[in-house]
């Protein structure tokens, strides 16, 4: 197995989780304060971890050519493949809007403020669309090529982001707990949203074939990435701001406007904004590519140019229709995104591993993940809280955050 080729996709698994989403969680924890805020980040990365793990159990019996799809299909009947299909198309469809919209937006201000190019907003849209289709349509491995330039420049842009905010980090800040003990159930959505990479684990294995070693490491290491990284985030913007600012900042450009107005420096704004563009970037990339491999699949085409074309067509037009004509429309259906990943990253993968161990007994060099069944029905209880806890903000029974 190529050393390469496992690095490259443990940067595809941790550029798909560090989205601009990542900035939204100081908003999201606000309230929790830093040490609670941490606790809860770590649980859901053991969860979300675990359950990768499964995927791979599920993967090991199949081709390395299978998708979420067919093997809903072939461990859980058709009815399984049906709710498989909508939670990844649903899933994915809404983050590839989203980051159309996003990435036009912030393409359409370079393009006009930067360059001095203008352009309307809808064209930014549809050039950005054209850019990220290319390099997925061409083949994952120039998505890993692409994903490793931009994930490194997006951590160069996380240390100077980092660097500017560290000095001012006050350790009061750091200790404040949580002001409402509903907001802990109100931030698992948005947190849980934030270690989401389970779209692209069928296109990982498939990049690197059956080698469970290979791809434990990836799935450990590549979601082990962003955990750190968000500890660091979590540090340098809740030392900043208290508690008090960060409630205040109800949108992600209030947030950032209070934190370059508090520090009296402009390359604060601007180093937060060229990270969420490359956040934004990797994330597409990774999201877009693991929707690609799943219409490949269900809709039978072949790898050829013209099929990858077809491909690629019903993979980015819907997205980029949604998010030139309906962005709002979109922007509400957002908040079902918590419950479609629940139902990808951790429904999905405990009822095929169930299937799967009814059907097979454990032999020699197979590749089982620990825990049992106590694990398995500790990752579907937190599947049904993180889902109830959407539904309990929508009905105003718990705070609602972010």
């Amino acid at each position: 197995m190529s050393t390469n080729k496992t690095f490259g996709s443990m940067l595809i698994i941790a550029g798909t989780t560090i989205g601009a989403g990542m900035l939204a969680l100081p908003l999201a924890s606000a309230g929790l304060g830093f040490t609670t805020a941490t606790l809860v980040m770590f649980a859901i990365w053991l969860l979300m971890t675990y359950t990768a793990l499964l995927m791979l159990e599920v993967h090991q019996y199949a081709e390395t050519t299978a998708t979420l799809n067919s093997l809903a299909n072939q461990l859980l009947g058709r009815k399984g493949q049906l709710l498989a299909s909508f939670a990844v198309a649903f899933l994915m469809y809404s983050l590839c809007a989203a980051y159309i919209a996003g990435g036009g937006d912030q393409l359409n201000d370079k393009l006009n403020f930067w360059m001095g190019i203008e352009v309307s907003a809808q064209t930014s849209a549809v050039l950005f669309t054209v850019i990220i289709a290319s390099v997925v349509a061409i083949g994952t491995h120039s998505v890993d090529i692409v994903n490793r330039v931009l994930f490194t420049l997006k951590i160069i842009a996380l240390v100077v982001m980092l660097g500017l905010l560290a000095p001012n980090v006050e350790g009061g800040h750091l200790v404040n707990m949580p002001i409402e003990n509903g907001l802990i159930i109100s931030a698992l959505p948005v947190v849980f949203t934030s270690f989401g990479f389970h779209g692209s684990i069928p296109s990982v294995v498939r990049y690197i074939g059956m080698d469970i070693r290979s791809l434990r490491k990836v799935m450990i290491f590549g979601s082990s990435l962003p955990l750190i990284i968000y500890v660091f985030w979590q540090i340098a913007s809740q030392g900043v701001l208290s508690q008090a600012d960060l409630l205040a900042s109800s949108t992600l450009g209030a947030f950032i406007g209070t934190l370059s107005d508090m520090l009296h420096n402009p390359m604060v704004s601007q180093s937060v904004s060229i990270f969420a563009d490359l956040a934004l970037a990797t994330s597409f990339l990774g999201v877009s590519l693991g929707l690609f491999d799943f219409i490949s699949d269900s809709f039978k085409r072949d790898s050829h140019k013209h099929g990858r074309l077809h491909t690629a067509l019903i993979t980015f037009v819907p997205p980029l229709g949604f998010a030139l004509f309906y962005p709002q429309g979109f922007i509400m259906a957002l908040g079902f995104a918590a419950i479609a990943l629940v139902i990808l990253a951790i429904f999905l993968p405990v009822a095929m591993v169930v299937a799967q161990r009814k059907q097979r007994q454990i032999e020699e060099n197979e590749y089982r993940v620990a825990g049992g069944t106590p694990a398995l029905v500790a990752a579907t209880g937190a599947g049904v809280l993180i889902i109830s806890a959407q539904f309990l903000q929508m009905a105003g029974l718990i705070p609602t955050i972010g």
